[in-house]
C-alpha cells in the first residue's frame, strides 16, 4: 500500500484515468463491430465518418496505437466500399 501523499494521490489518478480510457475504448470497439455488421450501404457510409473520428482520437490520445487505428480504419473503408 502507498505511504505517501503523491503516491496516493498518482493512485486515485490513475484509477480514474483507466476508467476513462477503457470506457471510450469500449464505445469504439462497440462501433466498430456495429459499422462491420451493417448490411446497408448508405448506412455504412453515414456511420463511417464518426467511427474514423473515434478511431482517430483514440490513437492521439494513445488510448490505442497508432497502426492499430490505421489497420482498423482500412479495414473498415474495405468493409464499406464492399457493400
Amino acid at each position: 500500500m502507498a505511504n505517501h501523499k503523491s503516491s496516493k494521490k498518482r493512485i486515485r489518478q490513475t484509477a480514474t484515468k483507466r476508467a476513462h480510457n477503457r470506457l471510450y475504448h469500449k464505445t469504439a470497439r462497440n462501433a466498430v463491430k456495429a459499422l462491420r455488421h451493417t448490411t446497408e450501404k448508405a448506412a455504412a457510409e453515414a456511420l463511417l465518418p464518426k467511427v474514423t473520428a473515434m478511431l482517430d482520437k483514440l490513437a492521439k490520445h494513445n488510448i490505442i496505437h497508432k497502426n492499430k487505428a490505421g489497420n482498423l480504419k482500412g479495414a473498415i473503408q474495405l468493409h464499406v466500399n464492399a457493400l
